[in-house]
């Protein structure tokens, strides 16, 4: 198994109506500190696949800007929202409230 399917793999663990940090994925795929490298293996994702990308947001609880995709960022916010992720009226989301593992420090 790749680095990247272990990435994969804790991304589908994350609940419906929860967010993980790149952080919190790297830690789970037993591979901690590698929050950045969490970023490139969704980026990496290929088309048709069944991985819930939109469930990692960054440390802040706020969805990542990328610099390819227009759009992208809201697109994620409509995906969370109509799993019943709530966002400040400052773009964040609350991981105490909605942030997975639990214990995310």
């Amino acid at each position: 198994m790749s680095t990247y399917d272990l990435y994969y793999a804790a991304v589908r663990r994350v609940p419906r109506g929860r967010v993980a940090t790149y952080g919190a994925i790297a830690r789970e795929a037993g591979l901690p500190g590698r929050a950045r490298q969490v970023g490139y293996a969704l980026a990496a994702l290929p088309d048709g696949h069944e991985v819930p990308w939109h469930r990692v947001v960054n440390a802040r609880g706020e969805v990542s800007r990328r610099s390819a995709a227009i759009g992208y960022e809201r697109l994620q916010q409509s995906l969370l929202e109509a799993e019943g992720v709530r966002f400040s009226e400052a773009g964040r989301i609350n991981l105490d409230d909605f942030g997975w593992p639990l214990n995310h420090a």
